[in-house]
């Protein structure tokens, strides 16, 4: 394949095809020459990226870099995290555990004793190995992980830019955010996407050995909350009108079947009326959201221009990714955590010629759970016994088909954050895109959602009968997959120093009211049968207004 380099927009490079015809005999691995090599891998790690974030999506947007990636490998539209929160998905991506065997369960000072991080893995197959950017995962310390002969990273979320947040007395005084380079504490300079891809750069061309193959995991903090675009992108969405999901409307509609926590949460500071505590309209927002991706968008560029004019195309996977989605108000929400699609869903990008097919949409489920095994699969060494998720190659090379691919159940788990206590302990399970969902230790009801023909998850089907049978197999199956490796069933949580944000809109609603069916006289005969597991005779019951008690 002819590539070449050029020009979109301000300072974009964008690695593109000689000719469409190249785009489309892309080989799979068990034809391409050298399918059984140890591929160099770079993984480009966004944070709050929403699974359309892309322009070849939308086309308002502008990102002709990650464009071209998904014209010459493939898009998989239904990637998905485990735990839907910027903490405890990169210690699944990095671990290959769930969150309640790695127990980084939010996004305050968890521990990583105990655990092992695959890139360690992949050092015992000859692999260097560098990590840049944002780690926020366990241990609130900067310094050096195991698994890294390169590093590069700063505390907690860490700022765009080397003063932000500070006081203009600290900035007279000299004072810089910091960033921790090989054990040693360096100033901040300037943009962080920039100044990141600045040191992954530099680790590229000058840093490693070029003998070895290499991983690179690039983990930026863009476009986390508030984002800040650079100076050249500042107005670059400033005539662009995006638009929000229709369920953002406050409306009886949209209401129904929705959990209590969901129509109270609209108005705290994850909820569309009152977002960050901010008066602030999301259609703003995203002006400055997608220009802060544009610089990531650029990025990619540098990283890919790199890898043609060093020939070095057909032995190089890339890997474009989130560590979570981004709810924009769909079902009066924003941020993540829940277990909706805009929560769950992230982008995913794999371009690797002569592995993945070009131009390719592939529709199998994926999960960041499955990225380890698939990292490690790739270097060449054998899965870890402890690893949870599965190898994706069979999928990358075309070996296994989408339709043959057997993925297992998608199984979610999100365990409530003090810090942020709007949103519940949530569990759920989805099988054969039937998604069912729990809440634990809150007042509330249970929903499911046949995404195939309820993609954007508008009516809850927990009590129709034509599902009663799916609720109760969905109930089991959820219950033993989220037993952890001891086969209990814990639920973890970190310590407590503050009430944490809770406080609402004065102008919102008053708090929403308890579904009708809750809403019984006193004595009723059947007052005591939901105390008893679902059955169809209970539900014959329940219909007959009687009370119900099981056989024993």
């Amino acid at each position: 394949m002819k590539w070449k380099t050029c020009l979109a927009g301000a300072a974009a490079l964008v690695v593109c095809a000689g000719s469409a015809g190249a785009l489309a005999q892309t080989q799979t691995a068990s034809e391409a020459p050298g399918a059984g090599q140890q591929r160099n891998i770079i993984f480009v790690l966004l944070d709050d990226l929403r699974f359309d974030g892309m322009g070849f999506l939308q086309p308002k947007l502008k990102t002709p870099n990650i464009d071209a990636m998904a014209a010459q490998g493939t898009y998989f539209p239904n990637a998905i995290v485990t735990s839907s929160l910027c903490s405890p998905s990169r210690a699944t991506i990095l671990t290959g555990l769930t969150a309640r065997n790695h127990r980084v369960v939010d996004n305050n000072d968890s521990s990583e004793e105990g655990l092992t991080f695959f890139p360690a893995y992949m050092q015992e197959e000859g692999y260097q190995t560098a990590f840049v950017g944002k780690w926020h995962m366990g241990m609130s310390t900067d310094a050096p992980r195991p698994g890294f002969d390169e590093w590069v990273s700063f505390k907690g979320q860490g700022y765009y830019g080397p003063t932000d947040n500070m006081s203009p007395e600290q900035v007279s005084k000299g004072l810089r955010h910091m960033l921790n380079v090989n054990g040693k504490e360096v100033e901040q300079k300037g943009y962080i996407t920039d100044e990141l891809t600045d040191y992954a750069m530099d680790w590229l061309e000058n840093g490693r050995d070029a003998s070895k193959p290499f991983f690179l995991y690039l983990s930026h903090k863009a476009v986390h909350s508030d984002p800040i675009p650079p100076e050249r992108y500042k107005t670059q969405y400033a005539d662009v009108s995006f638009d929000i999901p229709a369920s953002a409307a406050d409306t009886e509609e949209n209401r129904e079947g929705k959990p209590m926590w969901v129509q109270n949460q609209r108005d705290s500071w994850h909820g569309i009326d009152s977002f960050f505590a901010k008066d602030l309209k999301m259609t703003d927002y995203l002006k400055d959201y997608y220009a802060t991706l544009s610089a990531v968008d650029d990025s990619l560029g540098r990283i890919m221009t790199y890898i043609h004019d060093n020939g070095l195309d057909q032995k190089t996977m890339i890997v474009f990714y989130s560590d979570n989605g981004f709810l924009i108000g769909d079902h009066g929400l924003i941020d993540k955590r829940n277990a909706y699609e805009g929560s769950v869903r992230v982008p995913m990008v794999v371009w690797a010629p002569g592995l993945v097919e070009a131009g390719a949409t592939n529709p199998a489920v994926v999960r960041n759970l499955d990225l380890a095994p698939t990292f490690v699969d790739l270097a060449g060494g054998e899965e870890p016994s402890q690893f949870e998720g599965v190898s994706i190659v069979p999928l990358l090379s075309g070996q296994v088909k989408p339709e043959d691919w057997k993925a297992p159940d998608f199984v979610y788990e999100y365990y409530w954050e003090w810090t942020f206590p709007m949103t519940p302990t949530t569990f759920a399970i989805e099988r054969d895109r039937v998604k069912y969902i729990q809440y634990h230790g809150v007042w509330d009801i249970e929903e499911i959602y046949d995404l195939n023909n309820d993609p954007d998850e508008m009516h809850n089907l927990i009590d129709d009968p034509a599902y009663f049978d799916r609720k109760i197999e969905l109930r089991k199956a959820l219950f033993q997959q989220l037993a952890d490796t001891n086969g209990l069933h814990n639920i973890p949580y970190t310590a407590r120093t503050s009430q944490g944000v809770s406080q609402r809109s004065l102008k919102g609603r008053e708090a929403a009211p308890f579904p009708e069916k809750w809403l019984v006289p006193a004595n009723r005969p059947g007052r005591l049968n939901d105390v008893f597991a679902d059955t169809p005779a209970k539900m014959k019951a329940e219909e007959e207004g009687k009370a119900y008690f099981p056989i024993r």
